[in-house]
């Protein structure tokens, strides 16, 4: 097995590990440090069915089924993602996967099933970074402040479509807006990590709405710092684990009329503290 880094923001390509075989005890030791210090894994050619997929996932923790997307048949933790001309991705901005839950994922594995040939890459952002790199009166202002995630307003599109409210009115009820720190350690490395995003973070809480709104206008316009990112481009077959933890993503670019699918199991996390 050998880890090659993608950029000095974060991220690591794989090698020498097939992922349809069970991991040893050795290779998963190796994997789940090169996840912590990296943050997000690339695998390549990896041509494996997705009860392989569910296995490797599933290494790392329990994994969740997601309330709004579609699960391939017999594995309702393996999410289906697919985009096309009538339905186009609604998801575009900077987020980690699922914050409106009392427990935020661990990370995410995500598989390459139908790459366009232009368009379609995945942004991903070291939010380690991106708190270290806040000024020390900021940080301060930040740090023992908390945050408000929203599934209602992460998935406010989808719920605005005709029969949108009827069909997601279940995961709405199940998924009240819940407050996490806006910075976070990791319960791996005790390292900070910015925790806000601009997909489901609504309000900083303990501050008035004016402050909060001019906070959070801050921190997503320092977010977009290329600094903090890398880019990686996908193949049929291709597969990306990212920590839901440090990291958040993005797609890169509309590709649509042109066919997208991918295939995402998420690791159960624990409690942001």
């Amino acid at each position: 097995m050998e880890v090659i880094a993608s950029t000095d923001a974060l991220g690591a390509e794989i090698k020498g590990l097939d992922l349809g075989q069970e991991l040893s005890a050795g290779d998963f030791a190796l994997v789940e440090q090169a996840l912590v210090e990296h943050k997000v894994l690339f695998f390549r050619q990896q041509p494996i069915e997705a009860r392989d997929h569910h296995r490797f996932a599933s290494m790392f923790g329990p994994l969740q089924c997601h309330p709004a997307f579609p699960h391939i048949d017999g594995l309702l933790e393996v999410t289906l993602l697919a985009s096309d001309r009538e339905s186009p991705s609604k998801i575009e901005k900077w987020h980690s996967d699922m914050t409106y839950l009392e427990c935020p994922p661990l990370g995410t594995v995500l598989r390459g099933r139908v790459i366009p040939d232009k368009g379609g890459d995945t942004l991903f952002m070291n939010m380690e970074a991106a708190w270290g790199a806040l000024p020390g009166r900021l940080k301060t202002k930040l740090a023992p402040l908390q945050a408000e995630h929203s599934f209602a307003h992460g998935y406010q599109e989808s719920l605005a479509e005709p029969g949108g409210s009827e069909r997601l009115a279940g995961a709405v009820a199940a998924n009240p807006p819940r407050p996490h720190p806006v910075m976070r350690r990791h319960p791996r490395s005790d390292r900070p990590c910015l925790f806000v995003n601009s997909l489901f973070t609504t309000r900083l809480l303990g501050v008035e709405a004016v402050e909060s709104d001019d906070l959070l206008a801050q921190l997503f316009e320092h977010l977009d710092d290329p600094h903090f990112q890398t880019r990686f481009k996908w193949a049929v077959d291709s597969i990306a684990f990212w920590d839901n933890r440090s990291t958040q993503h993005r797609p890169d670019g509309q590709w649509w009329p042109a066919r997208r699918r991918h295939e995402r199991t998420t690791i159960a996390g624990d409690r942001p503290r």
